[in-house]
């Protein structure tokens, strides 16, 4: 048999692809997709050894000549794809394996984000960008948050997914209370909050806590927090801020040196 046809013979079917868009495929494989070439190269650039192997319709693939390619058609790869405008080549990355863990890294950093019960992936995406883009180093998530290797989830991250160390658990109120005890302090984000967000500005050590989309955050959560600060707006304009709009805000003012 030749190689060509040996090669054949192991390939993944389309449908393999096709399931990493679901819970279920992902957490049976390990692995999920990211799309689009800036999104891939971002994770070429700080985690090269998560890429498993990259997907492109032939002829108009970038040269990712370190990594394995599979070439499919156009139909073959609208098929895959995770949006209805495909905008460049597929990776299949590897998930962190402690995702799911109790235990925190050995490297915490001193800012981590910590997102309770939000479950639009659009919003946890966008918060793990805003997260990367103002220097915290990781999440610690709720279990019904929503997945942040999700389809939706991964694209509003643009490529930023794997830059935070993440943990998603229903331990996460043991893990709030471990960084606690560490020194860390916990800032809260209420509508009946009594602290100026300004308090964020140059705050070291800083667990910011965001929490549901409609009923915010859990009593157990807010009784841990050193802090719980709201956002003036006008009220009589707005009830009030989209949780990832609230989060940016927050973590700009806590990045912020002066």
């Amino acid at each position: 048999m030749s190689d060509r046809n040996s090669n054949e013979k192991s390939l993944k079917p389309l449908k393999w692809y096709k399931a990493l868009a679901t819970a279920k495929g992902r957490k049976e494989t390990g692995v999920f997709l990211i799309e689009g070439d800036r999104a891939v190269r971002q994770v070429i650039a700080s985690h090269q050894k998560s890429i498993v192997e990259i997907l492109a319709v032939e002829g108009l693939a970038p040269a990712y000549k370190d990594y394995p390619v599979r070439y499919v058609t156009e139909s073959q790869f609208k098929s895959i794809c995770l949006t209805k405008t495909p905008q460049g080549p597929l990776a299949v990355i590897k998930m962190p394996d402690d995702i799911g863990s109790r235990d925190l890294p050995r490297d915490i950093g001193d800012r981590v984000l910590l997102l309770e019960d939000i479950q639009d992936p659009g919003n946890v995406g966008s918060l793990i960008r805003s997260a990367a883009a103002f220097g915290y180093s990781g999440a610690v998530m709720s279990d019904k948050c929503a997945d942040p290797f999700s389809p939706k989830c991964v694209q509003s991250t643009a490529g930023a997914v794997l830059s935070l160390w993440i943990r998603r658990t229903a331990s996460y109120i043991d893990i709030i209370g471990d960084l606690k005890t560490r020194g860390y302090n916990i800032v809260t984000t209420v509508v009946n909050g009594v602290d100026s967000i300004s308090i964020l500005r140059g705050l070291s050590k800083v667990v910011l806590a965001l929490g549901n989309e409609a009923g915010g955050l859990s009593e157990a959560v807010i009784r841990l927090s050193d802090h719980r600060c709201r956002i003036p707006i006008d009220g009589e304009r707005i009830e009030s801020l989209n949780v990832a709009a609230c989060g940016a805000i927050c973590m700009y003012l806590n990045s912020a040196k002066s």
